[in-house]
Parts: structure tokens; C-alpha cells; sequence
């Protein structure tokens, strides 16, 4: 069972607190968006999920490109190959940080923390998946 959620648990974080070891870490990203961005605060907004979405893009590009974070792949699912699912996902990413601490100070910092509002009110859910590329069939 995958359960779909916009952030993450405590145990998450701490699994990946005890995982930053220095290492550069990629985070595969599964963004489902609201259909209108639903602020926390309330506030009307005429936006689209993905529209307030990208207002948060575009803050942590600003903030984290200058701390080495790289965005590796990011496009919108066409269908399924292989495989059946009811719903596909909105769109996917794969960010790469130097490392998990990155990420970690991340969450803490106050200009990324003013970002967070727009990307709650635009994702309706989300999968993120920390990968290791050592060891794995297509890197042998």
C-alpha cells in the first residue's frame, strides 16, 4: 500500500538524519497537484495547484541551486509501458543534493520555509524517495 502524502513523518526525517553520511543523495519526486491551490491560511487564490506549485519552484531553484542542489530530470508522465494504475502522477523530478544534510538544513531555513506555503496549497500529495545509485542494475 502507498500512502500519498505531502510531507514527510517524523520517522522519515530521522531515517534520513541517520542516513547523512556526506554522500550526494537523489530524491525521486511524485507530484500530484490540487485541481486549486487551497492555502492553509485561507486566503483566496485563483490559482491552479500547479501554478502555486511552481511559485515555490521557483524559490527553492533561487535558494538551493548556489548550495550545489541540481535538478537531474523533471517532466510530466505520458502513460504507462508496463504496468496498470488507475492515476498517473502530474509530474516527476529527480533532484540530486551534495548530500542528505543539505536537504536536511534545507527544511530548517527560513527563506525556504516562506516558500512552503505555496507548495502546500498546491499539492494535493506527494511521494518522495531517497536513492543510492551504488550497486544498482544500470550502474554495473
Amino acid at each position: 500500500m502507498i500512502l500519498n502524502q505531502p510531507h514527510p513523518s517524523k520517522e522519515q526525517v530521522r531515517a534520513l538524519r541517520d542516513r547523512a553520511n556526506g554522500e550526494a543523495v537523489a530524491m525521486l519526486n511524485l507530484l500530484k497537484f490540487r485541481e486549486r491551490a487551497e492555502y492553509e491560511d485561507g486566503r483566496a487564490s485563483e490559482l491552479s495547484g500547479k501554478e502555486a506549485y511552481l511559485l515555490y519552484a521557483k524559490a527553492f531553484r533561487k535558494l538551493m541551486e548556489p548550495k550545489g542542489v541540481r535538478v537531474i530530470f523533471a517532466g510530466e508522465p505520458q502513460g504507462l509501458v508496463i504496468g496498470e494504475g488507475s492515476e498517473l502522477w502530474d509530474e516527476v523530478a529527480i533532484i540530486e543534493y551534495p548530500s542528505a544534510q543539505v536537504l536536511l538544513d534545507m527544511m530548517r531555513d527560513p527563506n525556504y520555509q516562506k516558500a512552503l506555503p505555496h507548495r502546500n496549497a498546491g499539492l494535493e500529495g506527494q511521494l518522495l524517495m531517497d536513492c543510492q545509485s551504488k550497486g544498482v542494475a544500470f550502474t554495473l
